[in-house]
């Protein structure tokens, strides 16, 4: 693996790899940290309705019945399970949590942590998370926007006021403010439309492309590059996490190392880290290691 990308894990698989025992997760993520895994990503959904054949990216990639840990208590547990290896939601649907609780959450779990938490946001696609949450389905990208800046105005500020269509307050003290200066990095899991370059121009510090072709992620960063000098805002340090291109062996199973060889390629597009999904390369349990392992290896840890 090309040494300019870092090495991210995406927790995938639970019931397949751990069963009945979820805290097993915490045995993986220790793992992790041992063999230099540079990320841990818990994704997101506080429930699933039945349409799964919604699902606008091809196949909804696991059952109803598979259980989705709450991302931010998860990655609260792991944070004291690990040493180093940063923490990250990919993607949390912000626009389900309240604004004041997600910047109380996010800080805390970053200070606990020691600095360690990366905030992946994006507003999901399911209609019916959004209606059992009581939040409406036709605001999710008003009420990203607005819960983001009062993040930002929380983490920043004490006392802290802050005004929109859907969230406002004055002079709170919301203390403690995350450990990272100019608070918890807030990267988007998003579409590049004007709106969205725009979102992520203002409060991004890095994108996470769904298609994860090299030419995409090329075309994205291009674009990117473009919106931040319009902005006047500077690209270095900008991050960009691509998922792993699976390659499927003869058995049809994911192939571990012809995926390693298209590395390169995202690295050369303008990707900063390259994401494994957990389930999508360790069948059970006992492949959790090797897997973990023949990663490390790669990346030369």
């Amino acid at each position: 693996m090309t040494a300019r990308l870092a090495l991210s894990v995406t927790v995938s698989g639970l019931s397949r790899l751990y069963g009945g025992e979820l805290a097993a997760l915490l045995e993986t993520a220790r793992l992790a940290d041992d063999l230099g895994v540079d990320q841990l990503v818990v994704p997101d959904h506080l429930a699933m309705g039945r349409r799964i054949d919604r699902y606008p990216y091809g196949r909804f990639p696991l059952p109803l019945e598979e259980p989705w840990l709450e991302p931010l208590t998860a990655l609260a547990a792991i944070a004291g399970a690990t040493r180093r290896l940063r923490l990250a939601t990919g993607v949390l649907i912000a626009p389900l949590r309240a604004p004041l609780l997600l910047a109380k959450t996010a800080a805390t779990l970053d200070v606990l942590s020691g600095g360690r938490l990366d905030l992946g946001v994006g507003v999901g696609w399911q209609e019916e998370e959004y209606l059992a949450a009581g939040v409406p389905f036709a605001e999710r990208w008003l009420r990203l926007e607005d819960g983001l800046r009062a993040c930002r105005a929380l983490w920043r500020e004490a006392p802290a006021s802050f005004r929109s269509k859907t969230v406002s307050f004055d002079e709170l003290w919301c203390l403690p403010r995350p450990l990272q200066p100019g608070g918890v990095p807030i990267w988007f899991g998003v579409g590049l439309g004007p709106k969205n370059l725009a979102r992520i121009v203002e409060l991004g510090a890095g994108w996470m492309p769904m298609d994860a072709g090299p030419e995409a992620i090329r075309s994205g960063v291009a674009r990117l590059r473009e919106a931040f000098a319009r902005a006047g805002r500077d690209f270095a340090g900008f991050g960009v996490r691509a998922h792993a291109p699976l390659v499927l062996g003869a058995d049809r199973r994911p192939d571990l190392e012809r995926t390693l060889e298209g590395l390169p390629a995202l690295a050369e597009a303008g990707a900063t880290s390259v994401s494994f999904a957990l389930g999508a390369f360790a069948a059970s349990r006992a492949e959790v290691r090797p897997f973990l392992e023949r990663l490390a290896r790669a990346a030369g840890r």
